[in-house]
């Protein structure tokens, strides 16, 4: 296999493995649902960035020969640190920026 179809074929497991995982969840009760949000999301987020991601060779058959990758992938950005939290207090801090702003040019107005 080139290159392409090796990365082209680790997407078909990924996705193949993520279409099991959502078909178990779907059927567990709206609790069990909402405590494997986080992990449904990003695991589409895996998914949705291996569509564009180009893997060297050995790294795409290392994959490949794993039996979960995505849950692989999943479990090693979950351990990973990240400025999620950053990120969202800087969207928090923009929105209330952009309100009052608006508001106080209503107020002059």
């Amino acid at each position: 296999m080139n290159n392409e179809e090796l990365n082209t074929a680790l997407y078909q497991k990924m996705k193949r493995e993520q279409d099991k995982y959502r078909k178990w969840l779907v059927q567990c009760p709206p609790e069990e649902i909402l405590s494997h949000a986080y992990e449904y999301v990003v695991r589409e987020d895996i998914l949705m960035s291996m569509e564009e991601l180009n893997l060297p060779d050995d790294q795409a058959i290392a994959l490949l020969k794993q039996r979960g990758p995505l849950d692989d992938v999943f479990k090693d950005f979950s351990k990973l640190e990240t400025d999620y939290m950053e990120t969202v207090c800087g969207a928090i801090e923009l929105c209330a920026e952009r309100k009052a702003s608006k508001e106080q040019n209503r107020e002059v107005r």
